[in-house]
């Protein structure tokens, strides 16, 4: 469904890989670290990749790394637009952990730094010179990414930003913005030069949809690389192509529309895309859009057998099903305007409601990751290709949110997300990238159609 509340585009950059990346050591606000000569030529390729784009202003970290990279994509852009740097792009505050290597920090503050682990929420530490204050990091990075909305979305209502700041501080904005818990700082992942996209509906407090999440193929990598020593689960989690139902909006739910022509066209993209990604299994939904995108995908992994779950089918409409978005606001106006705004409200007449889509595609998914990793002791990927309900259900349930943020969550056909189970399923997962569609369209934009479910 195309939401013409979504006004305002803000897309967001991680900085070059910098000198302290390479020797693995923690930045923090430390200003010392500075671009490595890859970290550069990874900039320009980002900026290649948004020269297609206006954008309004440009804001970044005043931490060197980050304003380094602004200032090489900047002249690539459209028009003239002014670089900022603001404070309040500035990376986690980790005083007592700046220059140290991650193994010195967990050989010297073991306790501290599982805690920044599993709870980073709960994560404090005191100040060098001042011990009686206690500093929670997180917490304290979450806020500051609050003020910086609420200070910056007035200026740019209905146009176009982009922001180029840090890992941490990334992770804060998206995680914020969605209302995404601090508890899961560490479940969003931010490449080196990785691009994500929010749109927001207007300012803070309002409507806000994660369109895609650390697109890295503009560097030459098709999907972000698994953590090093990775032993754990890695899941493709696929929406099937077009088909001529979404495309002119007419909602189909479960009713077994097949793939159009273009939705043929985006299963061979996204099987060229993955086709050198190595696959274990394969699962889908029963209904021929899904079956269809997967046996197209498989192609290129012949010794692979596609299994079929029929509680990933898709939600059921009831009477909205064969039915134009303009019939059925018509006939049910007040119910699609709650559907827009409230959708776990909403009980689908003679259909489902959210509560019971989230039930069978959670459980359905908590058994796809546990059969897998009782299966293996070693990286193991999965394709899962299901529908653009289902899979926003899955990614809400992965991200810590409620079936109230079904909207915040962007499903283009013929898309793939990445998440990684690195820790055992007993530990949160990883969302890696979200939403990817540049080997639909090529650019950093899904472009996909907007139709209905």
């Amino acid at each position: 469904m195309e939401d013409s509340r979504l006004a305002t585009r803000v897309i967001i950059v991680r900085h070059g890989q910098s000198s302290y990346n390479t020797l693995k050591m923690i930045q923090g606000r430390c200003d010392e670290s500075v671009l490595t000569e890859k970290g550069s030529a990874d900039a320009h390729k980002v900026g290649a990749t948004l020269a297609s784009l206006r954008f309004d202003a440009v804001y970044c970290s005043p931490l060197q790394r980050a304003k380094q990279t602004a200032e090489v994509i900047l002249p690539y852009l459209q028009g003239t637009p002014e670089l900022l740097a603001i404070d309040n792009l500035m990376e986690i505050d980790l005083p007592l952990w700046e220059k140290l290597t991650k193994s010195e920090v967990k050989e010297k503050f073991p306790d501290e730094y599982q805690c920044w682990k599993e709870r980073p929420h709960e994560f404090s530490m005191g100040y060098p010179k001042e011990v009686s204050r206690e500093h929670f990091p997180v917490l304290a990075l979450y806020e500051q990414a609050q003020q910086f909305w609420q200070d910056i979305l007035p200026r740019h209502q209905g146009g176009t930003i982009l922001i180029v700041a840090h890992n941490g501080i990334n992770r804060c904005l998206i995680s914020s913005a969605l209302k995404i818990p601090p508890a899961l700082y560490h479940s969003i992942q931010q490449s080196n030069c990785g691009i994500n996209v929010l749109n927001f509906a207007g300012r803070w407090g309002e409507l806000v949809q994660l369109e895609s999440l650390n697109q890295t193929s503009h560097l030459g990598d098709a999907l972000p690389t698994p953590r090093e020593g990775h032993q754990g689960l890695r899941l493709l989690l696929v929406r099937h192509g077009e088909t001529e139902w979404n495309r002119v909006s007419r909602f189909q739910g479960g009713i077994d529309v097949p793939l159009n022509d273009n939705g043929r066209r985006q299963a061979q993209q996204a099987a060229e895309f993955l086709k050198d990604v190595p696959i274990d299994f394969a699962i889908s939904s029963p209904m021929l859009r899904p079956k269809e995108t997967a046996e197209i995908i498989l192609q290129s992994h012949p010794s692979v057998e596609l299994e079929l779950q029929e509680t990933l089918k898709e939600i059921n409409h009831g009477l909205w099903e064969g039915k134009l978005e303009s019939e059925i606001k018509q006939e049910y106006a007040d119910l699609l305007r709650q559907w827009q705004v409230a959708p776990e409200t909403v009980q689908m007449p003679q259909g489902e409601n959210l509560q019971q889509v989230w039930e069978r595609a959670i459980a359905s998914w908590n058994a796809i990751i546990t059969s897998a990793a009782l299966s293996s002791t070693k990286l193991k990927t999965g394709l899962v290709v299901a529908h653009d309900a289902i899979n926003k259900v899955i990614l809400c349930h992965v991200l810590g949110l409620q079936a109230e943020s079904f909207w915040c969550i962007k499903q283009g056909n013929g898309a793939v997300t990445v998440i990684d189970y690195p820790y055992g399923l007993e530990k949160a997962p990883i969302l890696q990238a979200m939403n990817i569609t540049t080997h639909l369209s090529g650019g950093v934009l899904d472009k996909t159609a907007a139709g209905a479910l």
